[in-house]
């Protein structure tokens, strides 16, 4: 009896270990099949690259109330992660000449459609139409 027990308790601990290792296995073949494309920093616009800094600062951001928000990915566009590991900042539009107000700065009354998301504060992406296709920025 006490060696079906232990046989038992070595199955389950060999089960939980296959399916710890299995979901690795899977976060693994997920990022390395993963179709984003990256960009160099150097090929980011400004106002991009600005908002970088900003985040890796910790701000000011454009839209305070909006900026450091949680990115739900819900479109699934990012690999899948749990709730709360993204987050998004605004990147605003370019200023156009001779327009200096702060609205213009921020790319109009609304966030406009750029956008970086932070992955886990080490992954960044960028998009140009607000969650259609992102491109992970290399550094």
């Amino acid at each position: 009896m006490r060696r079906l027990a232990r046989f038992i308790r070595l199955a389950s601990f060999v089960a939980l270990a296959v399916l710890v290792s299995g979901s690795r296995l899977a976060f693994a073949i997920e990022a390395r099949t993963s179709r984003i494309s990256t960009l160099r920093l150097a090929e980011l616009p400004r106002e991009a690259r600005d908002t970088l800094a900003l985040i890796k600062r910790g701000g000011p951001f454009p839209f305070p109330r909006r900026d450091g928000g949680i990115f739900g990915n819900f479109e699934k566009r990012l690999p899948k992660r749990p709730h709360g590991y993204y987050r998004e900042y605004t990147v605003p539009a370019p200023v156009k000449p001779g327009d200096s107000s702060r609205v213009a700065a921020a790319g109009g009354r609304d966030r406009g459609g750029r956008c970086i998301v932070v992955g886990g504060g080490r992954e960044y992406y960028y998009a140009e139409d607000r969650y259609r296709i992102f491109r992970r920025i290399r550094e």
